[in-house]
C-alpha cells in the first residue's frame, strides 16, 4: 500500500484569521493601486474661503479707523482784546445771533373806563416786536393796582410796573411825572437802548418798533392824529430829505410857537444820552427830564431842547420820513361809569326776559 502523506496548515487557533490593515493590503497591490488624498466638497471649500476672507477684511478695517481717526481739537475761547473786552464782533460770529438793540417803552397809564382795553391792545401789539423788549408800565397813585398788574402778568412781555406818586393839578398832561419816573429808573439801573414813549391810547405799526433799532442817537417821524373835536385827520411832524431834516410840519397853529413840531409818539432817543454827556451833544443840561412848569403842549419840543441843539444832530426815520407808522387819536373816557376792574359782582337784571 503506497503511503498518502497529508500536508496540514498549522493554526493554533482554528477560528484565527488573518486580518490585514488597509494600508498593507494597499501597500501590497502593487503600484497601480496609489494614495489618494481627501478632497472637500466645491461648496464647503467656498464657504469657508468667504468667512476667512471676511475676518481678516473686517479685522483690517476696524483697526485703521481706530488708528487713523484723528483726536478732535478743543474748543477754541473767543479772541479776548488787550483791554478785556471781549469783542462783540467776534461774539456775534460765535453765537451766530445778531445784535439788537434793546427797545425801552415807556407807557404812563391811569384809572380809566378803557384802561384795560388800551393796555391789552398795547400789549398785544409788543409780544410781536422781536426781543429784548423792556415795556415799563408807570400808574398813578402810591401803589400799582391789580388790574393792570394781572394784564401784564398774561402779556408775554417782559415789563416793568411801578407807580408814581407825584402828580400836579396845574399839569394837564398827566404823564409828564410818570415819564419822568421811567426815566429816574432807566439812568439809575443804567438800561443801554432806545427810549421810546408809547402812550396807551395810541396805535403803533410793527415796522415803527424796527425802525426804533435803526436810531444811533435822536429819531423823529410824523405823526397821524386826530384834532380834539375829533373833525379831521392832520399830520404833525418833521419833514426830511436824504435823511436830513429840512423843516416842520403842523396843522395847529396853537403851536406854531414851538421850536420842534414833534408828537410825544413821533420821536426816540438813546438813553445813554441821559447819563453819558459824550453821547449828547448838548450839555447845557445835567438832568434831561420832562417839564411841569410849560404849557400844555409845549413838553415835547422842551424835553427835546435838552437833547439836541438843532436839526443837524437828528435822524429822519424813514430816510424820507414819508410813511406814517403811529397814529394818536385823543380818545378820552375820564367821565365814564364802569365797574371797577370790569367785573360784575351781582348779577344783571334781565332787561328783555325770555317767555319760558
Amino acid at each position: 500500500m503506497d503511503s498518502v502523506s497529508v500536508r496540514r496548515t498549522f493554526s493554533p487557533n482554528p477560528h484565527h484569521r488573518s486580518i490585514s490593515s488597509p494600508s498593507s493590503s494597499l501597500r501590497t497591490r502593487g503600484p497601480s493601486s496609489a494614495f489618494i488624498p481627501y478632497h472637500p466638497p466645491l461648496l464647503l471649500r467656498l464657504l469657508i474661503f468667504f468667512f476667512a476672507s471676511g475676518i481678516v477684511l473686517g479685522l483690517t478695517v476696524f483697526s485703521s479707523t481706530y488708528e487713523h481717526q484723528p483726536e478732535p481739537e478743543p474748543d477754541r475761547e473767543p479772541i479776548i482784546r488787550s483791554d478785556h473786552r471781549p469783542d462783540k464782533l467776534g461774539m456775534t460770529q460765535l453765537n451766530h445771533v445778531p445784535e439788537q438793540k434793546l427797545i425801552i417803552v415807556v407807557t404812563p397809564t391811569y384809572n380809566r373806563a378803557a384802561q384795560a382795553y388800551f393796555l391789552h391792545r398795547l400789549a398785544q401789539t409788543l409780544h410781536l416786536v422781536p426781543p429784548p423788549l423792556l415795556w415799563i408800565v408807570v400808574e398813578t397813585g402810591s401803589k400799582t393796582s391789580s388790574e393792570t398788574a394781572s394784564i401784564l402778568r398774561r402779556s408775554g412781555v417782559m415789563y416793568r410796573h411801578i407807580s408814581c406818586k407825584q402828580t400836579s393839578g396845574e399839569v394837564k398832561d398827566r404823564g409828564v411825572h410818570q415819564r419822568n419816573k421811567a426815566l429816574d429808573l432807566i439812568e439809575h439801573h443804567r438800561l443801554e437802548g432806545i427810549v421810546y414813549f408809547a402812550d396807551d391810547d395810541n396805535i403803533y405799526s410793527l415796522e415803527l418798533f424796527d425802525r426804533l433799532r435803526e436810531i444811533r442817537g435822536f429819531g423823529t417821524w410824523p405823526v397821524a392824529m386826530l384834532t380834539h373835536d375829533k373833525s379831521k385827520a392832520i399830520l404833525e411832524g418833521p419833514v426830511c430829505k436824504n435823511g436830513q431834516v429840512i423843516g416842520w410840519h403842523t396843522n395847529e397853529k396853537s403851536k406854531r410857537l414851538r421850536r420842534f413840531h414833534v408828537d410825544m409818539s413821533g420821536f426816540a432817543f438813546n438813553s445813554t444820552m441821559l447819563w453819558d454827556p459824550d453821547k449828547r451833544v448838548h450839555l447845557a443840561w445835567n438832568t434831561i427830564r420832562q417839564l411841569d412848569t410849560v404849557k400844555e403842549g409845549f413838553q415835547e419840543t422842551t424835553f427835546i431842547q435838552q437833547l439836541v441843539e438843532d436839526e443837524t444832530q437828528m435822524e429822519a426815520v424813514p430816510s424820507d420820513c414819508a410813511k406814517i407808522m403811529n397814529w394818536h387819536l385823543h380818545l378820552d373816557y375820564r367821565d365814564v361809569v364802569y365797574p371797577t376792574g370790569w367785573h360784575l359782582r351781582n348779577n344783571l337784571q334781565p332787561v328783555v326776559p325770555l317767555k319760558l
